[in-house]
């Protein structure tokens, strides 16, 4: 299963997939430039009149519903219709949606405009989709991550979708399979944008392997959460710093550091 991730992580580079991002003017930046150092190529089209258009051309699509306005939100539509006509992978981030209902309901939208290839979130966002309690603080999780393998399950079940929820430990689900991704540091959350970067890195992956989405997306954790890790052993705890050396880190990062460093549990439901 290594293998196969370490072999995506490469053909990223080599093949430069357009992403077709619609992220949070909060991390807009951070996403476009770690999708740029994964290899992949990041455009930022979220005008309604445009996005339609632009989904056709891309490799794939990644939708993060932080700061949300009305004309983001059609754009969003438009993609979504567009992309999923051609099978474009398409990956939502779900932010806050257990703390503003209306996120939710664009959720949904979405869901029921096209096929979503995958949704990945925090604990506490992916918890709240199936259903269950939750505890989040803003867009941050304050979750402990108990029962989120069975929310993945629950959620990837309801949406025939790849399900990812990250915290301590990120859990990837997809029919009766599940992958734990134990690579990570606690400092992603003290920067702001980690989970949307996350987002990115997955979309990236996706589009250089759309019929592998839950390879791909176990990929983008483990290539994003390595890079962190090697990170912070320069860094120490210092986030400024530790945010910068992320991109660095993943620019340098090949599949082969994949398949020597990566921490993953697979399993099956």
């Amino acid at each position: 299963m290594l293998k196969k991730c370490a072999e995506i992580w490469d053909e990223v580079r080599r093949e430069k997939p357009l992403i077709h991002c619609m992220t949070n003017y909060v991390t807009m930046n951070d996403v476009a430039n770690i999708i740029l150092a994964s290899g992949a190529s990041p455009a930022m089209v979220d005008y309604p009149d445009e996005a339609g258009g632009f989904a056709c051309i891309a490799q794939a699509i990644y939708l993060n519903l932080g700061t949300l306005t009305g004309e983001k939100e059609l754009a969003m539509l438009e993609a979504v219709k567009a992309a999923a006509d051609k099978g474009i992978p398409i990956i939502v981030d779900p932010v806050a949606c257990g703390v503003i209902p209306r996120k939710a309901g664009i959720l949904k939208k979405l869901l029921n405009s096209g096929q979503i290839t995958g949704i990945k979130g925090n604990n506490a966002e992916i918890k709240s989709l199936a259903g269950f309690d939750s505890n989040a603080k803003g867009v941050d999780s304050l979750d402990s991550g108990e029962g989120v393998e069975q929310a993945c399950r629950i959620v990837a079940e309801k949406e025939n979708a790849v399900a990812a929820a990250t915290g301590e430990i990120d859990v990837v689900v997809y029919q009766n399979n599940v992958a734990k991704v134990k690579n990570g540091t606690s400092l992603f959350g003290s920067i702001t944008g980690a989970g949307c970067m996350a987002g990115g890195v997955v979309a990236a992956c996706m589009g250089a392997a759309p019929r592998e989405p839950w390879l791909a997306t176990i990929t983008g954790l483990c290539a994003f959460n390595i890079a962190g890790e090697r990170s912070i052993k320069v860094s120490g705890e210092n986030p400024g710093t530790f945010r910068v050396l992320i991109f660095d880190n993943l620019f340098h990062l090949r599949g082969e550091d994949i398949l020597r460093e990566a921490r993953v549990e697979i399993s099956q439901l």
